[in-house]
């Protein structure tokens, strides 16, 4: 769930590396920290991400090089002439020192590397060399903590990844981090309009790292354990021990104050390694449909109670009625984790 603040040609947010013992400990019966704290998130990319494409207009006529030599919507670009690019000001420079000779571009694109040949264009109106497409290296928005780890300083957050928004496709993490953030008001969701927590940053006070971003959700270790004062630990919920009934969720919809809200999980989806949409929840609290609608965009992550155990986060909200989301299990936020840092290591 968004809102995502990305900009063309320029965003922001970030990773790091996940500890081992957040995910060591996944298959085992375990406690954690629910939170449902509202945070900024922060993430630049390991590499640049191509978004679109434009004409560029030079002395013969207008082309597009970055569309004519194969690169595609999605594809991260990580290599240019074997300098590696991690920003747009790094691709500019790169672009200017070549000008108008040919250059190889080393790219990803769905986890395989491919290598192509461009050749940069003279724009007529300021001179500058451009291959005429649109690239994006950071995003910073605002989402929900899920839980932490008190033994290890270890969270979760999102319950989903954090995504392009122009492509959909997952920003590939270098670094991030968590902010302190307020929420400031509240737009509030209709059928067909998704509303959505507005939150202030303060930019100088980081929470914690990220170090991985993943289908799953954000990872990382908090710096500023204040988050974690006067907080119980709950044990994880299993799979197998989630209900369909009465739940609530922790979610802070004003300022930096969270509360917990009545819910209903109406449906349960079988288990599929391939998805993240667990479970169906509607809410029921009269306090929050009055102030919300129902289920807005920064609110994914919000833990999910039951039977006081964490049953995982929400995720998503039905776009015709703001009433009912999509959560995800703890169990597969968890074995996401896992996942990541084995690819880690």
């Amino acid at each position: 769930m968004r809102p995502w603040l990305g900009a063309v040609l320029a965003a922001a947010l970030v990773a790091a590396s996940l500890v081992p013992a957040v995910t060591a400990r996944a298959a085992e019966a375990r406690t954690v920290l629910p939170l449902g704290r509202a945070v900024g998130i922060k993430l630049f990319s390991d590499g640049v991400m191509v978004v679109g494409f434009s004409e560029v207009a030079g002395e013969t006529g207008s082309s597009a090089p970055a569309r004519d030599c194969g690169l595609r919507e999605g594809d991260i670009i990580t290599h240019i002439n074997k300098e590696e690019v991690d920003s747009i000001e790094e691709v500019q420079s790169v672009l200017q020192a070549v000008g108008g000779a040919p250059m190889s571009i080393r790219a990803v694109r769905d986890d395989k590397t491919v290598q192509l040949t461009a050749q940069a264009v003279q724009c007529g109106s300021d001179g500058q060399y451009k291959l005429g497409a649109w690239i994006r290296d950071s995003m910073a928005g605002i989402g929900t903590l899920t839980f932490c780890d008190p033994e290890t300083g270890c969270f979760g957050a999102l319950g989903h990844g954090i995504s392009d928004v122009d492509t959909a496709k997952l920003m590939p993490l270098q670094s991030g981090a968590l902010l302190y953030s307020e929420v400031t008001d509240v737009q509030k969701g209709e059928k067909g309009a998704p509303g959505e927590l507005h939150g202030a940053f303060q930019a100088q006070r980081e929470l914690g790292q990220l170090s991985a971003n993943t289908a799953g959700g954000v990872f990382g270790t908090l710096t500023d354990e204040s988050l974690l004062q006067g907080l119980e630990p709950v044990p994880v919920a299993s799979r197998g021990e989630v209900r369909t009934g009465e739940a609530t969720i922790l979610s802070n919809i004003a300022g930096d104050r969270v509360e917990e809200y009545t819910v209903e999980i109406v449906h349960l989806y079988p288990a599929n390694d391939s998805d993240t949409r667990n479970l169906m929840l509607k809410v029921t609290d009269p306090r929050l449909l009055e102030a919300t609608g129902g289920i807005v965009q920064g609110m994914s992550g919000s833990p999910i109670l039951q039977n006081g155990k964490l049953v995982g986060a929400v995720t998503h909200v039905l776009v015709n009625d703001p009433t009912q989301g999509y959560g995800i299990l703890a169990e597969t936020m968890l074995s996401q984790a896992e996942t990541a840092m084995g690819e880690n290591l």
